[in-house]
């Protein structure tokens, strides 16, 4: 996929001690990813979650879903 190709986890995920704890992150945010994936569990639409984290871009979101996506499908052909 394109996004997988023009993004990597350091664009679309950051980790930092200073902040939320060392929590994993969107980029730039203080918003974790975990809070998209708790949104997407809850049937809820990734346009209700950009609604409500106006700083997490529909890039980033969509970036982080396909590389989760990509490397859940190396470990399970592994």
């Amino acid at each position: 996929m394109a996004i997988t190709q023009d993004l990597n986890l350091n664009q679309v995920v950051w980790r930092d001690p200073e902040r939320m704890g060392g929590v994993p992150c969107f980029t730039g945010t203080r918003v974790p990813v975990q809070t998209l994936i708790d949104h997407i569990e809850s049937g809820e639409t990734l346009d209700d979650f950009l609604d409500q984290f106006p700083s997490v871009t529909r890039e980033q979101a969509n970036g982080f879903l396909e590389l989760a996506r990509d490397q859940l499908l190396k470990c399970v052909s592994s």
